[in-house]
């Protein structure tokens, strides 16, 4: 019978042998941490920038030595990343690592209550993904609303979820305040509309 200590030992050996490794490589990274300010734990969505295309970097004295760095892109917290963690999990549970073997990143949220804290690798698909459901929940008080958003851009395919955050993120911030507003619209109606509930139901028992 494993005990809690054990286990706690195995997620941390599974850390350093498989997981650990495929950081420095992820195009995007999901970081669970802790904020004083707002319920624990924390899931920011962060995307690495390449050297190249890096926009700091006119006044260092030494370009060849400029790395990729990671930009915050998205958080989420409180009762919406509850409503979304069902999709979180499924959405790192398609994770492979550079071999395409599955990275089972999702044990590390598959808790009543999530211990870890640290950095988990992404894929392309998943950043993307994540990003959406952390950008478009934002100042949503329907948690219905917030999880259908969840469940539909699940349903994306890579080249539309690298599209829709496309839009709201390399144009003006209007632009981007507008997409962002379209996007909800488009995917969870608008408040009290009884059909969000219907349609939420139909895709928790379809997917």
């Amino acid at each position: 019978m494993l005990t809690k200590n054990t286990k706690i030992k195995n997620i941390d050996l599974h850390y350093a042998q498989k997981v650990k490794s495929e950081l420095s490589k992820a195009p995007w990274i999901l970081r669970i941490t802790d904020h004083r300010d707002k319920a624990s734990p924390v899931f920011i969505v962060k995307e690495r920038i390449m050297p190249d295309q890096r926009t700091d970097t006119q006044d260092l004295k030494a370009p060849r030595s400029i790395r990729s760095i990671l930009k915050e892109r998205g958080i989420i917290y409180g009762q919406s990343q509850r409503r979304c963690l069902p999709v979180i999990s499924i959405i790192l549970a398609r994770i492979n690592n550079h071999a395409d073997i599955p990275l089972e990143l999702q044990q590390y949220i598959n808790k009543k209550r999530i211990t870890f804290r640290g950095n988990l690798p992404l894929d392309f698909e998943a950043g993307y993904k994540l990003v959406l459901i952390f950008k478009l929940q934002e100042r949503l008080k329907e948690m219905d609303r917030v999880e259908l958003i969840a469940r539909r851009i699940d349903r994306f395919t890579m080249e539309e979820s690298s599209y829709w955050y496309s839009r709201i993120s390399h144009f003006s911030d209007a632009a981007n305040r507008w997409a962002m507003a379209g996007m909800k619209t488009m995917l969870s109606g608008h408040p009290k509309d009884p059909n969000v509930e219907k349609m939420l139901e139909d895709f928790r028992q379809k997917y």
